[in-house]
Formats: C-alpha cells, sequence, structure tokens
C-alpha cells in the first residue's frame, strides 16, 4: 500500500509535468540500469523510468542497501518491468549480472553518502565512488551504452567561497570532504570518458535533496533526520548559528532533471544544476518541521562541523532550463507537507531502519 501510494505520487506528478510524446518514444522498450535504486532519488526515479519504457521495456536496479539498512528492499516499487538485484559497483560479477540485461541508459545514483561518513571512513568511500565508478563506466564503454547520466552533487563541487547563485563555470579546489572530492573526481573521469572513448556522459549536480523516500540516520540528510527527531519529540539539533541556508530540492524534481538529462541531445557532455533555486535558513526549517508535527520540545544548538564550511547554498538553474527545459514544480511547504506524509506512511519500516547509534551521533559531531 505505502509503495502504491509512492508510485501514484510519481505518476501524477509526470502527468501534471507533461512529458512529451517524443520523451515517450525515446524511452520506450529500453532496458535501464539504476544504481542506488533503492535510495531515496533512485527509488522515485525508478518508477518514473517503469511508466516511461512501459511493458516491453525493463528497469535494472543494482543496490547494496545500504541507504535503508534492512534485508528486504521496501523502498522499492515491486513493479511488473523492475528487476532488484542486490549487488554493489565494486563487484565485477555483479556487474557482469546486470550488463546482461542488455542495457541503452545507465543512471549512476549509488554512492557512499554522504560528507561526515566519508570523513569517518575515507577508504571505503574512494572504494565505492571513485574505484566503482570507473569499473562502472568500463562496462559502460564496453556495453556500448547510449548514455551515462551522473549523479554529480553541486553541494560538494563549488566548494566554499562560491558566489551565489552558484553557476557552472564556477569550480573550487577548496573541498573538506572525501564525499566532495569524490564528486569532482566522478565528473572527471566521466568527462575522460567522454573525450578519449565517445561514450555519451551528463553530470547532473544535486542540490539537498527531500522528499518520499529517504530513511534517517547519522549519516542522512537534514530533513529527514529532522523529521524522524520531530516525531518523537526529541530536540532538533542545529550545528551552527540556524542562518546558514540550503537550496533544498524536491526529489521528483530532481527525477524529472534526470528524465530529460537522458533524452536531451544538449545535454550530452555538459554538466549543470539541478536545483529549486531558492534558498531556506536551517532554523527556518526546524520550526516549521516542529510546527508541522507538534513538536514543543526546544531546538538545540550544537558546534559547526570542521567540514560544514558553506553559510549558503543556493543554485543557478539557469544553464538546466536552457539546456533540458528543466521547470522545478514543487515549492517547499508543499513538498514538506508530502515527506512528512510518507514518514507517517511508513514509520513501521523508517523505525526498524533509523541508522542511529547509541550515545554520540556522527549527525552532528
Amino acid at each position: 500500500m505505502q509503495n502504491q501510494k509512492k508510485v501514484s505520487l510519481v505518476h501524477n506528478y509526470l502527468n501534471e509535468l507533461g512529458i512529451s510524446e517524443d520523451i515517450y518514444s525515446y524511452y520506450k522498450n529500453r532496458n535501464i540500469l539504476v544504481t542506488g535504486g533503492a535510495g531515496a532519488i533512485g527509488s522515485n526515479l525508478i518508477i518514473a523510468l517503469s511508466k516511461l519504457v512501459g511493458e516491453d521495456g525493463k528497469i535494472i536496479v543494482l543496490d547494496n542497501l545500504s541507504s535503508i539498512k534492512y534485508p528486504n528492499p521496501w523502498n522499492v516499487a515491486p513493479l511488473e518491468n523492475i528487476m532488484f538485484v542486490k549487488g554493489d559497483v565494486r563487484s565485477d560479477v555483479d556487474l557482469k549480472r546486470v550488463f546482461k540485461e542488455d542495457i541503452s541508459l545507465v543512471f549512476h545514483l549509488a554512492a557512499f553518502f554522504a560528507n561526515q561518513n566519508s570523513v569517518d571512513y575515507p577508504e571505503y568511500s574512494a572504494e565505492n565512488d571513485i574505484i566503482g565508478q570507473i569499473k562502472l563506466l568500463e562496462y559502460s564503454r564496453l556495453g556500448k551504452i547510449d548514455r551515462f547520466i551522473y549523479a554529480s552533487s553541486g553541494c560538494a563541487i563549488y566548494g566554499s567561497y562560491g558566489q551565489m547563485p552558484l553557476k557552472e563555470d564556477f569550480i573550487s579546489m577548496h573541498l573538506t570532504t572525501p564525499y566532495q572530492i569524490n564528486k569532482m573526481t566522478g565528473e572527471m573521469y566521466c568527462n575522460f570518458y567522454s573525450h578519449h572513448y565517445d561514450l555519451g556522459i551528463v553530470n547532473c549536480r544535486f542540490f539537498n535533496s527531500y522528499g518520499p523516500g529517504e530513511v534517517p540516520g547519522q549519516y542522512r540528510n537534514v530533513i529527514p533526520n529532522f523529521i524522524y527527531w520531530a516525531m518523537k519529540n526529541q530536540a532538533l539539533p542545529i550545528t551552527g548559528k540556524g542562518t546558514e541556508t540550503r537550496d533544498f530540492t524536491y526529489v521528483l524534481d530532481l527525477v524529472q532533471g534526470l528524465v530529460k538529462a537522458g533524452y536531451y541531445e544538449t545535454a550530452l557532455g555538459e554538466n549543470f544544476n539541478l536545483a529549486s533555486g531558492s534558498e531556506t535558513r536551517i532554523i527556518d526549517l526546524a520550526e516549521t518541521i516542529n510546527a508541522s508535527v507538534g513538536n514543543a520540545t526546544p531546538i538545540k544548538f550544537k558546534p559547526v562541523r570542521k567540514w560544514d564550511t558553506k553559510k549558503r547554498l543556493l543554485a543557478s538553474i539557469e544553464k538546466a532550463q536552457q539546456l533540458i527545459n528543466y521547470s522545478p514544480q514543487m515549492d517547499f511547504q508543499s513538498g514538506l507537507k508530502v515527506n512528512i506524509e510518507w514518514f507517517k506512511d511508513n514509520w513501521e519500516n523508517i523505525e526498524k531502519n533509523a541508522d542511529f547509534s547509541p550515545g554520540m551521533s556522527s549527525a552532528v559531531r
């Protein structure tokens, strides 16, 4: 029932967006690989792609379930044209398995997520995000796929000192976590495979995703963690003063961008931001969530983490608008309401999967 509601959310979004017949024709009957397809963005993307490819197409999900911490992929909609393969992008055995399916497009969303996790485990982070990606690019090259769409991160590669709104022609080497370094490296490897092997690549730079599908945990994003703690009547911890801002982007707006990145010829060889193009203060986010779920426990403030040097994040989305007709649809308040409803509908699974260690948590360290 919970997954059916999620399927309806995605289908309704696509219908209201008005996906063109040309896009439907392009995707029809394709076999598409989505790495990280059980995660927050991937689990929504595969529903959209399932609709686009139709009954004679196939969506292959490769995921090691690190994002949901549960042996059963409950976050993956059980649709007839979705094939789930539990596996890892670092494994040749698993990659050989999925590339047997005559794949023509790859959406690479799998990652060792995210900043604090990579600080705590830099070797694992590099193995997954760099070595794993190189292997995936190699199999994609050998398999002669049409296009490789990479989930990069605008929150990562622009560093700490960019001028707002952040535009694609600004790149910083002032990166403060292995995750940020890995995302920059990932784009570089995509560009290498494009230049050297003529592999069709697209680098999509995500900003602060939120929405149905993301489980809370000490290494997860702020919005699912805030909703989880607020629903348990716990104090929401803010690392900093609360005046810091982020460009929170509804997950289905990111799905829209990915679908269009997979279609438009103008996207090939390009990099562009996928974001909302607006910023929200963290203190306002916390107060809104508390009010929405009735949490009266006061907010608590904690020291800023050493790597978290960004006071503001705001993306320019002009390039994506021009290249792929990207058009974010969801305002922040409405998207947050949908996110909270998803938590309520899936509370039993979320409680099982929320990954917080006893005592001190890396979520606020």
